[in-house]
């Protein structure tokens, strides 16, 4: 029972510093320039860009990336994934001011998605799943913190709610490993990253307004490319 708690640690202490910073940010909102949440804002998007980029680089066979992302994007699509996540966040969204309301979904699918896809995700929770080494989520933890603190700022409480989804994303791939881990090759691992950081790429170009990607609906890749792997 203690080692499975020694598994999930690295998860429990993501969330909690998600919601930490989410309260820290909230807290600041008010006494910041609304000029200056919004350069910080590009500021993250850009370095968002720049770690999908080098993320995407340790893929090892670009047809398992673009087979696995294509299939991915179409069962994403037909679910309607980022459709659900948004009106989860509705539901979540409390009943306060206008203002609030109409970022509340955006804050919840923005954050939920750049806390919970990148390599740091996938590593960190396979190696806690298989191993209970919580290193690199620990890692993941304090970069959130910042993160969280920022986006909730700018995009108010609805940064807060995805810690929700980081407990129930990032649990079930710690589960996962748990289970199925020991089995995935390093050239899965690596493909795994890659179709990750297409989606980070992505999300930092939605976050620096250049695009509006429905992110979410990429997510199906993730499932795809171990599927793949074993073809090649």
């Amino acid at each position: 029972m203690l080692d499975i708690l020694h598994n999930f640690s690295g998860v429990l202490v993501n969330v909690l510093t998600v919601v930490v910073g989410s309260v820290i940010g909230l807290i600041l909102k008010k006494q910041i320039p609304e000029k200056l949440t919004g350069a910080v804002m590009t500021a993250i998007g850009l370095c968002t860009i720049a770690i999908g980029i080098m993320g995407i680089i340790k893929g090892q066979n670009q047809l398992v990336m673009i087979i696995s992302m294509v299939l991915g994007v179409v069962v994403g699509t037909l679910l309607d994934i980022d459709g659900k996540l948004q009106r989860i966040g509705d539901k979540l969204q409390s009943k306060g001011k206008n203002g609030e309301k109409s970022t509340f979904s955006q804050g919840f699918v923005t954050a939920s998605l750049l806390f919970c896809v990148g390599a740091m995700t996938i590593v960190g929770s396979m190696n806690a799943g298989i191993s209970g080494d919580n290193q690199m989520l620990y890692t993941k933890s304090v970069l959130d913190l910042i993160s969280s603190a920022m986006l909730s700022a700018s995009l108010g409480i609805g940064v807060l709610a995805a810690a929700v989804f980081v407990l129930v994303f990032q649990g079930g791939l710690v589960a996962l490993s748990m289970v199925l881990g020991s089995f995935l090759s390093d050239f899965a691992v690596a493909e795994l990253i890659c179709a990750g950081s297409v989606m980070i790429t992505a999300l930092g170009l939605n976050l620096i307004g250049v695009t509006k990607i429905k992110v979410a609906n990429l997510l199906p890749a993730l499932v795809f490319v171990p599927l793949v792997c074993l073809i090649f």
